[in-house]
């Protein structure tokens, strides 16, 4: 049911702030993620009951309460995590990089183990409906896209579809992932893709500091390998499969925006 919340009711505190949403200290214990005006009631909705649905299969995730309308914005009311992300923890530990990029691998591998909730869209159809939509792609390329995806396997795990160290809060009781909004049931090796993309094409936030710039400046392509190997160690699959995957991917993900998220 939708929550209409009293704009008076918004603790003015800025926890965070992304390219979807800000984060807001909400009532004790609680935080509200405002998303951008620009998003739906049914695109938020569906986030939270994603959210829901992967919280009470027992995966390590904020629990999401209710959505609410705040003015001419929708936002989800989520259980508040304390800790620092992945990356702003490596920001203040340099050394404990290529650690991270390993922890990170694991706790892939963890999150591929579990069966996707029934309620969690195809990965299949998530990623054509990304082909129809990719602009910047030929209709031969799309035809193409199309029939790579057909050759490559389907599969019912838990897919995040975004995962990289932003999205991977630490915490007292151990890490915690965020941001279920892409998440699918899938192919752990297509999941596995999407991140290898990251690490290779995405840039860096803005609040990156000068030495981990620098750091991942020189260091990206061995990170990336660090993360593969732990990760294929962890769970069957091989890099050639991986490779085709990344194929597909980086036709469907060739119109998304990807200064500001984070590969590390």
């Amino acid at each position: 049911m939708l929550m209409h919340a009293d704009p008076r009711q918004l603790d003015q505190t800025l926890i965070g702030t992304g390219l979807t949403a800000d984060v807001h200290a909400w009532k004790d214990g609680q935080v509200l993620k405002l998303f951008h005006q620009s998003f739906t009631e049914a695109r938020v909705t569906r986030e939270y009951e994603i959210n829901r649905a992967v919280h009470a299969a027992g995966l390590p995730v904020p629990a999401a309460y209710e959505v609410i309308r705040l003015e001419e914005r929708f936002g989800i009311v989520l259980e508040r995590i304390e800790g620092p992300s992945m990356f702003a923890n490596v920001q203040s530990r340099p050394w404990t990089l290529f650690a991270a990029a390993r922890q990170m691998a694991e706790l892939h591998a963890q999150l591929h183990s579990h069966p996707a909730p029934p309620e969690l869209p195809s990965q299949r159809a998530w990623i054509e409906s990304r082909i129809n939509s990719a602009i910047v792609a030929s209709e031969s390329e799309q035809n193409r896209a199309r029939q790579l995806l057909g050759e490559l396997p389907a599969g019912d795990a838990l897919c995040h579809g975004d995962f990289h160290p932003g999205n991977i809060l630490l915490t007292a009781r151990g890490p915690i992932i965020i941001d279920w909004s892409t998440a699918t049931r899938g192919h752990p090796l297509g999941d596995v893709a999407c991140t290898s993309h990251l690490f290779e094409n995405a840039d860096l936030p803005v609040s990156a500091s000068r030495t981990i710039r620098l750091l991942f400046m020189v260091s990206r392509s061995l990170l990336h390998t660090t993360y593969l190997r732990r990760y294929l160690r962890l769970r069957p699959g091989m890099r050639s499969q991986i490779n085709k995957w990344r194929v597909l991917l980086t036709a469907t993900l060739a119109a998304r925006k990807m200064d500001a998220i984070t590969p590390f």
